[in-house]
């Protein structure tokens, strides 16, 4: 499966990408059987009990950032509260990027489908895969989540993690060790509960392990055609969610080059601010406003560029990595991987092999 001591990193950079509504219907849900009404569970968010009942709708990160410091507020007396709603995500919660994970072949290519494709989830917490001698290691990043709720999402998202795992193997996820950054609570034998191992706390790191030999075991209901319609089903919906208004949307547009051939590397921030006529400093805090950043539009651009040009020219994969203003061409070929999960050789073969 995968080398000793590799890293995978997820294909977003924070927590603030656009979201289905699944995972604010469970929430509300949720407290409702705790006697709290969706009226007060939307307040603040401009959410309609309408939107709710939309499978369709998408919605900012803070609006549901916005319900789940509702749920906090509203339930803050209930015991292992993060756990409990934790549990509430099945695979199902995560519709097609559910079932893509679900006819995976395997638990290791799921969880490499997953990162990829992590814009698609609930997550607020970052997740860092490694492989190393022994161990399979998930690092989980809560570094950038607000203090007020970070406790509570980093037990949901733990909890969600563990559960969607044991939804794909079909029964519990065994887990060989679980760490966390806030001290113990006084709930901790219900995280042993539902986590299958006594948890250490007061550490420097959110994370949970597994044996290596999991990821290698092939999953009950995995379907070569379904995972294949899935990600593509997956790779669409992306790629709608990302189409950008605004002032990243300008910026884009200036990221596409116009070079003779049309593949001259995108321009530099300094460029692009100056073709705005404002500041590098005054463009990335728009940008910032925005959701997003110069590096994520730029990573969008020579990801779609280097795609095409893996597809429609015979450029080698150096000439490839030049036109996109790449120094080395080890750095593009990592950077695709991490966009795509192929190198970019790999990807140019598949996609000869469809035509």
């Amino acid at each position: 499966m995968a080398p000793v001591e590799r890293v995978q990193d997820p294909g977003i950079r924070d927590w603030n990408f656009p979201r289905g509504i699944a995972s604010v219907v469970l929430m509300v849900g949720y407290a409702g059987e705790q006697g709290v009404s969706t009226t007060r569970m939307l307040a603040g968010t401009g959410l309609t009990e309408a939107t709710l009942r939309d499978p369709d709708a998408q919605i900012d990160a803070h609006i549901e950032l916005a319900v789940v410091r509702n749920l906090v507020r509203e339930l803050a007396d209930r015991p292992a509260l993060g756990v409990e709603v934790g549990r509430r995500y099945r695979i199902t919660t995560f519709g097609i990027f559910g079932f893509a994970c679900v006819s995976s072949p395997t638990l290791g290519e799921a969880i490499l489908f997953a990162l990829r494709y992590l814009e698609l989830s609930f997550t607020f917490c970052l997740p860092v895969a490694q492989w190393r001698a022994g161990e399979f290691v998930a690092w989980v990043h809560d570094e950038s989540i607000p203090a007020d709720v970070r406790q509570f999402l980093v037990e949901r998202d733990v909890t969600a993690m563990h559960q969607v795992m044991s939804d794909l193997l079909g029964t519990p996820a065994p887990l060989v060790r679980a760490e966390f950054r806030f001290a113990e609570p006084a709930y901790a034998d219900r995280l042993t509960q539902v986590l299958g191992v006594r948890a250490e706390f007061g550490r420097m790191h959110n994370l949970f392990a597994i044996e290596p030999a999991m990821l290698e075991q092939p999953l009950p209901q995995a379907n070569e055609h379904t995972w294949a319609i899935c990600l593509a089903q997956c790779r669409d919906l992306v790629d709608r969610r990302r189409a950008r208004t605004g002032i990243a949307a300008e910026v884009r547009e200036l990221l596409v080059p116009g070079g003779a051939d049309g593949f001259a590397a995108p321009a530099g921030i300094d460029t692009v601010a100056r073709n705005l006529n404002v500041s590098t400093r005054t463009l990335r805090r728009h940008l910032d406003a925005a959701g997003t950043s110069y590096r994520a539009l730029l990573d969008e651009v020579r990801r779609a560029l280097a795609e095409e040009m893996l597809t429609a020219t015979p450029l080698s994969v150096s000439d490839v990595a030049i036109r996109l203003g790449y120094a080395e061409s080890s750095t593009f070929i990592f950077a695709f991987k991490r966009w795509t999960g192929a190198t970019p050789a790999a990807y140019r073969r598949e996609r000869a092999l469809r035509r």
